[in-house]
């Protein structure tokens, strides 16, 4: 077994694609497992990268393989001046690095930066690649973060994540299960963004609304919600399922952010009431959807207040996806599993991620 305690740093390339979540942790095993979030903090991409990123889909082959150097070379240098700052050597860097491409149904998911020019320029040792070896045992190579919620967070019933999309997970009949709710802040922001903001902070606009029960029906139907088991929402989604229902109402904006946030806050709450196997069960909700207090006001009216929230600190909510990066990366220097079978379909549980270094 060795060691049972890591410094590692754990770097998210944020959803919203505005730049890098850097997580220094400190992890320990005894009977189970602690974690401390010891450093964080958000690296801005420069604008050139992070619109090169936005649209690493379109560039040609020779453009992405320069893009994966280059991506991989700035996060190094970064990580690098992070740790001579706070004067700090990780065992470690586990970077889940920018999603081009995820096509499990065709045997793949490509995530560049890359990890010789992550080790190079940070000198430290790295692991990255935490999805293939997943899909290539027919899984979907996502949800990852669960295995984190089970096992640093074993204590609570529920784990929420709100970002551009919210999922959910859990235990039920003795595995671990994942799967999204609904869409989240990727509806949300866009109609904020009409209103002069680039988000609803605290979800005040959504609270000046007015809720339309014609357009919570019609977004109340949608096959998606009909769906058991795993499930997931992309962008595509987006585009051809829930923005022409939302674009063919012709109410106020703020009456579409109130009816939104009104539609998950039922649909979240049904989920919670069908799973829960207390009667106050435990939720732990993190990403930028954790501040939206309208959104958790009508989550609370659903659940007849029958449900604890779990204070979280700004630092977890904002961070815990980059702390569970770090923390799949331990898994893997153990040679445990970091993908459970039970949330991502895959033929078995595997232990992901391609080490450098």
């Amino acid at each position: 077994m060795g060691t049972s305690n890591y410094h590692v740093i754990g770097l998210m390339s944020g959803t919203s694609g505005d730049g890098l979540d850097l997580a220094y942790c400190h992890f320990e095993k005894t009977e189970k497992w602690h974690f401390e979030l010891l450093e964080t903090i958000t690296i801005p991409f420069p604008s050139g990268l992070g619109e090169q990123l936005k649209n690493a889909h379109l560039l040609n082959s020779l453009e992405l393989q320069l893009l994966d150097v280059n991506f991989g070379k700035w996060m190094g240098e970064k990580v690098k001046k992070f740790c001579q700052e706070q004067e700090i050597s990780p065992q470690v860097v586990c970077s889940h690095g920018h999603t081009v491409f995820h096509q499990p149904q065709k045997g793949l998911t490509l995530q560049i930066g890359n990890g010789w020019a992550l080790h190079q320029f940070s000198g430290l040792k790295v692991i990255n690649d935490f999805r293939m070896l997943d899909v290539q045992l027919g899984g979907q190579g996502a949800p990852l973060v669960p295995i984190g919620d089970q096992l640093l967070f074993p204590e609570m019933d529920f784990c929420i994540n709100l970002g551009g999309i919210a999922n959910i997970s859990m235990q039920s009949q003795g595995e671990r299960i994942a799967f999204d709710c609904s869409p989240f802040n990727l509806l949300l922001n866009p109609i904020a963004e009409k209103l002069g903001m680039p988000y609803d902070e605290d979800g005040k606009w959504a609270r000046e609304g007015n809720i339309n029960q014609e357009l919570l029906e019609n977004l109340n139907h949608i096959p998606f919600y009909q769906i058991k088991g795993a499930k997931s929402l992309g962008r595509e989604d987006m585009e051809e399922v829930f923005a022409p229902i939302i674009q063919k109402s012709s109410i106020p904006n703020k009456d579409k952010l109130a009816t939104l946030t009104e539609h998950y806050a039922f649909q979240i709450a049904s989920i919670i009431q069908s799973f829960a196997q207390k009667e106050i069960p435990k939720v732990l909700i993190t990403g930028g959807g954790a501040y939206h207090l309208y959104f958790l006001e009508r989550l609370d009216f659903y659940l007849q207040s029958k449900w604890k929230k779990f204070e979280a600190s700004n630092e977890l909510i904002e961070f815990k996806e980059a702390l569970i990066f770090g923390f799949l990366g331990v898994l893997r220097l153990r040679g445990e599993n970091n993908c459970l079978a039970s949330v991502t379909h895959a033929k078995i549980d595997s232990s992901g991620g391609t080490i450098f270094g």
